[in-house]
């Protein structure tokens, strides 16, 4: 579903209600305490003050609660009307590039803080904290996001940036990992995470610290690409499938963003991982709003906690 079939099929609240109701129990309502399929629809001809839209009564004796669609999932509470929210996922998971809270706040006509909490909670949902370790040939760098440093040389140059490691499946998965620096220690963990040590090959630059002979990955065929020597192909030895996906990151960084929160650079780029590993999904729109559907909503407090908000 695309920004202009939102636009048509996702009008009314009404509507969006529907569609969130499809999305979050495809095979019937279910009550959210105890699970049961036998529950009613309690309908209001009169707006009271109680506003809550879709509201259910679950049949359970044992049980009796009332919840609407919306009930612990990131919409719950939010004065945000829906289809403010769905234009927002539309826009966002069609962003290439990504959408920054000053684009959003110009597009759905709200204030600067209401689109930098949306834009962040819809990225919360985008976070694919159980998905299986990647398993073919790996491509693995780091690059490094921040601002710039006086001086000359590598060290220097590197002080005022935070590293970003990339690893990606060649024709699938790409996983984006903030860590605290480029060390053999720091760069092994995050890897064991993202990467079976049954892979099918690793590809990574000369960097010394990927070294695997001492690790769990010591049987899986590791071949280097030398940038050094101004080598970047080596028959279908090289790194060109991460650094394209570092492209399109720094771009987003310079053309879209132009200043990322240090905090939250785990949650963009989780949000750039998802997109471009699911470039091929038909309806990407629908995926993000059933995991935002089941996801908790997350509190302004935290996300503001120890950082002002930045225009990003």
């Amino acid at each position: 579903m695309k920004l202009i079939d939102v636009h048509k099929q996702l009008a009314t609240d009404d509507q969006c209600l529907d569609y969130l109701e499809r999305s979050r129990w495809p095979d019937g309502v279910r009550c959210l305490t105890c699970g049961a399929k036998k529950v009613s629809r309690i309908t209001r001809k009169a707006k009271g003050r109680n506003k809550r839209a879709r509201l259910f009564q679950c049949l359970e004796p044992t049980c009796r609660q009332q919840f609407t669609v919306t009930s612990g999932t990131i919409f719950h509470d939010s004065h945000l009307p829906l289809t403010k929210w769905f234009t927002a996922v539309a826009l966002i998971v069609d962003a290439k590039k990504g959408m920054s809270a000053m684009q959003l706040q110009r597009h759905l006509r709200v204030n600067y803080r209401t689109a930098w909490y949306l834009a962040h909670r819809i990225r919360e949902a985008m976070e694919d904290a159980s998905a299986p370790k990647l398993k073919g040939t790996v491509e693995i760098d780091e690059t490094y996001i921040g601002g710039k440093s006086r001086g000359r040389g590598h060290k220097v140059w590197r002080d005022n940036k935070d590293v970003v490691l990339g690893i990606r499946e060649r024709k699938g998965p790409l996983r984006l990992v903030k860590i605290a620096d480029n060390k053999k220690a720091t760069l092994y963990d995050a890897i064991s995470k993202h990467v079976d040590k049954d892979a099918a090959g690793i590809m990574t630059d000369e960097w010394p610290a990927y070294n695997f002979r001492d690790t769990q990955y010591h049987r899986v065929p590791h071949q280097r690409v030398r940038h050094i020597a101004k080598e970047y192909v080596r028959g279908n030895v090289h790194t060109n499938t991460i650094e394209s996906a570092f492209s399109l990151l720094k771009r987003a960084v310079i053309g879209t963003y132009h200043q990322l929160s240090i905090k939250h650079l785990q949650r963009y780029l989780n949000e750039f991982g998802y997109r471009f590993s699911r470039r091929d999904v038909a309806n990407l729109f629908g995926e993000t709003v059933r995991r935002m559907a089941q996801g908790a909503p997350i509190q302004y407090k935290k996300l503001t906690a120890g950082a002002s908000v930045s225009a990003s």
